[in-house]
């Protein structure tokens, strides 16, 4: 995920002014630009975000992430209905996009399997978000309720903008709707889209950072209980900034890390194949078997019996099709790193 966050950030900024670029010059226009500054300029945002103590001193910023998230979907949302009407018919085919070869199509689908089970990616920061809910109510059914409606409102605006924009522009669809260029007018509009999901990216990437954070934080202080450096907190103060507590430990590891996944996604900055293979490595096991498994235990479900039957064969169907999302986007990865 975090991965995916500096990648995608850097197609944002760079659509940010591509938008402007084809407004000024011309829609045939040759408007190219770099990567490797936006990358570096997300990093070093990273970088003094993720001196924040833990999770939930990141509730602000959890909120705008998920306001963004809500404008850029309503103006795709949009974008594609107008783009649609303004067309007069709708684009494409049950068939999907035309391919060469029946090959070329299971590679495409599979790579598809693998964005769609990237999209659903909140069972790894679940637990860390029920852990800072208050009760009354009790946290298992705010939880129960805040999962039903997130996913229901994720899985509409993905199927609407997935469904528009392959009948707004057929086999011509982008990968990404709003840096892929279908949509040029209003170029405000799409700046402002773009602009939304930039500050959704640099949200999301803590959300997903801090647990992974404070996991290995913990480890490494039971690890070394008597170790000064590793507990001990020092008070920095800034000119003009309020003063604030360091920790080494907290320095040195979050500083490396955000700094090997800035390099790697330089490495690779191929957004959507990256998205598949990330979605195939940890699908299954965290959001189907760990769940499923979890769930016999505390339920206690005996063996056999017509729940366990259908959960695990739930499971087991999943698994080859997760597999196949994998091998496909993969393949998509290595063809594009080789282009």
């Amino acid at each position: 995920m975090v991965l995916v966050a500096n990648a995608y950030f850097t197609c944002e900024c760079r659509a940010i002014q591509k938008s402007n670029c084809y407004h000024n010059e011309g829609h045939n226009a040759e408007c190219y630009f770099g990567d490797a500054q936006y990358m570096l300029a997300f990093g070093v945002v990273q970088l003094i975000l993720s001196q924040i103590n833990n999770f939930h001193n990141i509730q602000w910023l959890s909120v705008v992430a998920a306001f963004m998230s809500f404008a850029y979907s309503i103006v795709g949302l949009g974008l594609g209905i107008a783009k649609v009407v303004g067309n007069g018919y709708i684009k494409g085919s049950i068939r999907g996009i035309s391919t060469s070869t029946t090959g070329e199509k299971v590679w495409l689908v599979s790579q598809a399997l693998g964005d769609i089970a990237f999209a659903y990616p909140y069972s790894l920061i679940l637990i860390e978000i029920q852990d800072t809910l208050k009760s009354p109510p009790s946290e298992k059914d705010t939880m129960k309720t805040a999962s039903i409606i997130s996913i229901s409102a994720t899985t509409f605006f993905y199927l609407c903008c997935g469904a528009l924009g392959y009948a707004a522009f057929g086999d011509k669809t982008p990968g990404n709707l709003l840096t892929g260029f279908g949509f040029y007018e209003p170029y405000w509009l799409i700046d402002f889209a773009n602009m939304c999901i930039v500050l959704h990216l640099v949200g999301g990437y803590q959300v997903y950072s801090q647990p992974l954070f404070a996991n290995v934080e913990k480890w490494v202080s039971v690890k070394f209980p008597d170790s000064g450096i590793i507990h001990k907190d020092f008070k920095l103060k800034l000119p003009l900034l309020p003063a604030f507590k360091l920790n080494v430990l907290r320095l040195c590891f979050r500083t490396i890390f955000v700094a090997s996944t800035t390099i790697i996604a330089m490495l690779f900055p191929y957004f959507n194949q990256v998205l598949g293979v990330l979605g195939g490595i940890y699908f299954w096991p965290l959001s189907i078997y760990f769940p499923v498994q979890m769930y016999f235990k505390q339920r206690n479900v005996e063996a056999w019996s017509l729940k366990w039957v259908m959960l695990q064969s739930f499971s087991l169907v999943c698994l080859p099709l997760t597999l196949f999302a994998l091998v496909g986007s993969i393949e998509g990865l290595i063809t594009a790193r080789l282009k």
